[in-house]
């Protein structure tokens, strides 16, 4: 389903209708015939379906009860997100709590069910550096160290890796494949940098762009920053 803005006709449009696909890029807005992509059903994909499929579950599931997902809704209420076309939209308590602990499980935490009291999303962490190299195949973060989610047991600094591009690249929006977290600890947090495995393989002079997300013990989960791109090491 396409996306549109009206105003004196349509000024703009984002999505697919029928065989044509509406997109935007630096260069304004283009229109392109739509492709359905191949599902390889690899072990990720399949994976990550499992998960938003137990989380619909589990809305529905004990220990959720109406309190509980009342208390997502009151979150869901306060949090203003973004649409593809920039516009301040409001999502339901169920969409918030999926959101929150698909990243949770994919960073290996445990589900939170009770809704977050604090009616905010976290900060993102603006300092947060990337870099890697062939040799190592790893991925070396740095970040800021007196964030909140340091000292908890339950917060994680998501790591995702878009696929490697020529050097020559300028721009990438995705996609991007969850790499790993680092994982906040209340008696010995995390010291930066810390490294992770590169989902992809790296080669020297390739360019890599990566995204983060912070997310507290509670359940709250950030906005994803793109990490400025760098150039992969010897």
């Amino acid at each position: 389903m396409a996306l549109v803005r009206f105003g004196g006709g349509i000024t703009a449009m984002s999505g697919s209708i029928a065989g044509n696909t509406f997109a935007r890029n630096r260069s304004g807005a283009y229109v392109r015939s739509r492709t359905k992509p191949v599902n390889p059903n690899s072990d990720r994909q399949v994976n990550a379906r499992q998960i938003i499929a137990y989380l619909a579950e589990q809305w529905g599931e004990s220990p959720m009860t109406d309190a509980i997902r009342e208390a997502w809704k009151t979150y869901a209420d306060a949090i203003a997100m973004k649409n593809k076309l920039g516009e301040s939209i409001k999502l339901s308590g169920f969409n918030h709590f999926v959101r929150s602990n698909a990243a949770i499980l994919a960073c290996g935490g445990a589900l939170v069910t009770a809704g977050p009291t604090v009616l905010s999303l976290p900060a993102t962490d603006p300092t947060i550096v990337v870099t890697g190299s062939e040799a190592s195949q790893e991925l070396s973060i740095a970040f800021d160290d007196t964030f909140d989610w340091l000292d908890e047991n339950g917060g994680y600094l998501e790591i995702e890796m878009g696929q490697p591009q020529k050097e020559s690249r300028n721009f990438f929006g995705g996609p991007f494949r969850f790499a790993d977290s680092i994982d906040g600890d209340s008696v010995t947090p995390p010291t930066t940098p810390a490294t992770i495995a590169a989902p992809f393989t790296l080669t020297e002079g390739q360019k890599v762009w990566c995204r983060a997300k912070i997310i507290r013990a509670d359940g709250r989960a950030s906005n994803g920053l793109m990490v400025a791109p760098f150039a992969v090491g010897a």
